[in-house]
C-alpha cells in the first residue's frame, strides 16, 4: 500500500513539474519576442533588451513576463500601460539606445 502511495505522489510531483516547464516555455517565448521588439525599435542588442525588461520589471514591481506582454501589446497597438511607459523610456535611455523610430514611422516610441 505504501508503494502505491509513493508512486502516486511521484506521479503528482512529475505532473506539477511538467506544468511548470510548459509555463516556462510560454513565458520564454513571450520574453524573447519582447526582446526582439526592443531590438528592432530601439536598436538595442539582446543583452541590453533583456536588461531593459528586467529594469522595468523591478522598477514597476510587475512580473517580467507581464512587462514583456505589455511590450508586445505596445508593438501591436502603440499603447502602453501608464506605469510601464515612463519606466520603459527611462530604462531604454539608461542602456543607451542607438536609434528610435519617430512617431509616424510605423511604431510608437515609448
Amino acid at each position: 500500500m505504501t508503494d502505491e502511495k509513493d508512486l502516486l505522489d511521484k506521479i503528482a510531483a512529475l505532473q506539477r513539474e511538467v506544468d511548470q516547464l510548459r509555463h516556462a516555455l510560454v513565458s520564454h517565448a513571450v520574453v524573447d519576442q519582447a526582446i526582439g521588439v526592443l531590438r528592432a525599435v530601439h536598436g538595442l542588442d539582446g543583452q541590453e533588451s533583456w536588461d531593459v525588461l528586467q529594469r522595468v520589471s523591478q522598477n514597476t514591481n510587475v512580473k517580467l513576463r507581464e512587462v514583456a506582454e505589455d511590450v508586445l501589446r505596445w508593438a501591436a497597438s502603440g499603447r502602453l500601460p501608464d506605469a510601464i511607459g515612463p519606466a520603459l523610456r527611462e530604462a531604454v535611455t539608461a542602456v543607451g539606445p542607438r536609434f528610435a523610430l519617430a512617431p509616424g514611422d510605423g511604431a510608437a516610441t515609448p
